[in-house]
C-alpha cells in the first residue's frame, strides 16, 4: 500500500511539470522504502518460525542485511525526499526509518518536515550509543575465537572462557547477571588504593581484581581502570574504553594454538603484555631523555628553548609516573594471586617471571627519575646563568655611568666662583670629558671578558 504524500509539503517552485515529477520521484522512493520494510518483517517473521542452530545469529545478519539495503537507499536520497517518507509512513516504521538517517542527516532532515513531525521526532530521538562492545571468547582448536556479542541470545549460547565488556550498559549487565549469575563492578567503583578493596575473594568465591592498565598516545598517557573478575573458570574484563594491551592478547591468542588454556591464562597474559608494553613506553622516555639531554647540554639554552625543555622534562616525568604505578599495581595483583594459591603449578611460574621482569623495570623507572632530576637542575641552572648575564650587564652599565654622573653634579653646581662659568669652550669641554669617563670603564670592562 502506497501512502498518499502532500504535494502541498513539496519545495516551492515556479515551474508545475517539476512539481510533479518530484511528487512522482518521491511516490517510488516511499514505495521502494515501504517495499524493503516489509521484506523485513516478512523475512525475520519466516527466521523465527524456524528452529535451528544459531538462530539468534541467523536473524541478526538478516536483521543487518535488510537494514543495509535500507540505509544505502536513504542514503542516495534528499534531505527534502527523506522528510516526505517520514511524514508519510506510520509513526513506528518512520522512527525505524529516522533512526537510520538521524545520526549522519538528521538536522538537515529536521528543517525539511513539518512542525508537528519535527517535534515527534525530535523529541523520540537519542544520540545513538556507540555499538555494543562485549566480546566472548572460547576456545577453538587451542586457539581464542572472538565472537561480537550484540544479544542475549548470542552470549547465551557461547561457552567462553574470557567475556571482554567495555563500557556496558544496563542491558549488557543484566545478560551478564542473567546467563553467569554475576554482577558485574561498575568502573568507577575501582579506583580505590587499599588493597583490600582492589583484590579480595567474595563469599560467593568469586575472585576479584582491580587493576590498572597504562594508556601511552601521543597527546597523552594515562591510567585506565580495569576490573577483573575469576568466576565458574570464567574470566569477566570491564573498562570504559579500549587498550592496546588487550588488542594485542586477542591478536596473540588467536594466531599461537595452545597459548591460553583458560581465563587464569588469560589474567596472566594480559598482566604480562601490559609489563612488556610498559617497557616498551619507558624506551621511548629514554629516547626522548635523550634528545632533551643533547638540547640541554648544547652550548647556549636561551629562556625560550628552557622554557620547552622544562615541558618536555614534565611531560616525561609524568609519563614515568605512570609505568612506576602501572608496574607497582601489577605486581600487587599477580602477589595477590600467589598468596591466594589460586594458580596452577605453571601459571605460578609465570607469575613469577613477570614479577622478574617489574623488578627490573623498578630500576629503570628510578634511574629515570634520577636523570629527569639532573636535567631540571641543568635546564633551572642555565636559566639562572641566563639572568645572571642580565643584572651583570645593568651592574656594568651602572658602574659606567658613576663618573659621568659625577661629572654632571660637579658641573651642575650653583657656586659663584667657577672658573668654567666664562670659558667659551666648558660646555664642550664637559660634555667630552663625560664621553671620556663612560668609555674608558667600557673599554677595562671589555678588555677582561666581562660583557659577554
Amino acid at each position: 500500500m502506497t501512502l498518499p504524500i502532500d504535494p502541498n509539503a513539496l519545495p516551492e517552485t515556479s515551474n508545475p511539470p517539476d512539481d510533479a515529477q518530484r511528487l512522482a520521484a518521491v511516490q517510488d522512493n516511499l514505495h521502494e522504502v515501504q517495499t524493503l520494510l516489509a521484506q523485513q518483517k516478512r523475512v525475520e517473521s519466516l527466521v523465527q518460525r524456524q528452529d535451528m542452530p544459531r538462530q539468534a545469529l541467523i536473524e541478526n545478519m538478516v536483521h543487518k542485511q535488510h537494514l543495509s539495503a535500507l540505509r544505502d537507499k536513504l542514503a542516495n536520497m534528499s534531505p527534502a525526499n527523506v522528510a516526505r517518507i517520514l511524514e508519510a509512513l506510520p509513526q513506528d516504521e518512520s522512527l525505524q526509518v529516522w533512526d537510520l538517517v538521524a545520526p549522519d542527516r538528521g538536522m538537515e532532515i529536521l528543517d525539511e518536515l513539518s512542525e508537528a513531525v519535527r517535534e515527534t521526532l525530535a523529541a523520540t530521538h537519542v544520540p545513538r550509543r556507540k555499538p555494543i562492545m562485549l566480546n566472548a571468547f572460547e576456545l577453538h582448536n587451542g586457539r581464542l575465537r572472538q565472537i561480537p556479542v550484540e544479544s542475549r541470545a548470542e552470549l547465551a549460547a557461547t561457552q567462553p572462557i574470557w567475556v571482554d565488556v567495555i563500557a556496558p550498559s544496563t542491558e549488557e549487565r543484566a545478560w551478564v547477571k542473567e546467563i553467569f549469575d554475576l554482577k558485574l563492578p561498575d568502573t568507577d567503583d575501582i579506583s580505590d588504593l587499599e588493597e583490600s578493596a582492589r583484590f579480595y575473594i567474595a563469599d560467593s568465591g568469586e575472585v576479584h581484581l582491580h587493576s590498572d592498565f597504562l594508556l601511552d598516545k601521543a597527546d597523552e598517557s594515562r591510567n585506565v581502570p580495569v576490573a577483573f573478575v575469576l568466576h565458574q573458570n570464567i574470566l569477566f574484563s570491564v573498562r570504559d574504553e579500549e587498550l592496546p594491551v588487550f588488542r594485542l592478547q586477542r591478536l596473540r591468542a588467536r594466531i599461537q594454538p595452545g597459548y591460553v588454556s583458560d581465563g587464569k591464562d588469560v589474567l596472566l597474559d594480559l598482566y604480562a603484555a601490559d609489563v612488556e608494553y610498559s617497557a616498551d613506553a619507558l624506551e621511548d622516555v629514554y629516547a626522548e631523555l635523550e634528545a632533551v639531554g643533547r638540547k640541554v647540554l648544547s652550548t647556549n639554552v636561551t629562556d625560550a628553548e628552557a622554557a620547552s625543555i622544562l615541558a618536555d622534562i614534565a611531560k616525561e616525568e609524568d609519563l614515568n609516573g605512570r609505568i612506576r604505578r602501572n608496574v607497582l599495581d601489577t605486581r600487587r595483583a599477580l602477589s595477590f594471586l600467589i598468596r591466594g594459591r589460586l594458580l596452577a603449578p605453571n601459571q605460578h611460574e609465570d607469575a613469577r617471571q613477570i614479577l622478574r621482569d617489574i623488578e627490573s623495570l623498578d630500576g629503570h623507572t628510578a634511574f629515570i627519575f634520577n636523570k629527569i632530576n639532573f636535567l631540571m637542575d641543568a635546564v633551572v641552572g642555565f636559566i639562572n646563568i641566563n639572568q645572571n648575564k642580565i643584572i651583570k650587564i645593568f651592574s656594568v652599565a651602572s658602574v659606567a655611568l658613576l663618573p659621568p654622573t659625577l661629572i654632571a653634579s660637579i658641573y651642575g653646581m650653583n657656586f659663584k666662583h667657577m672658573p668654567e662659568l666664562d670659558w667659551s669652550y666648558g660646555y664642550l669641554y664637559s660634555i667630552a670629558l663625560m664621553v671620556i669617563s663612560v668609555g674608558v670603564p667600557f673599554a677595562v670592562f671589555r678588555k677582561k671578558g666581562w660583557l659577554r
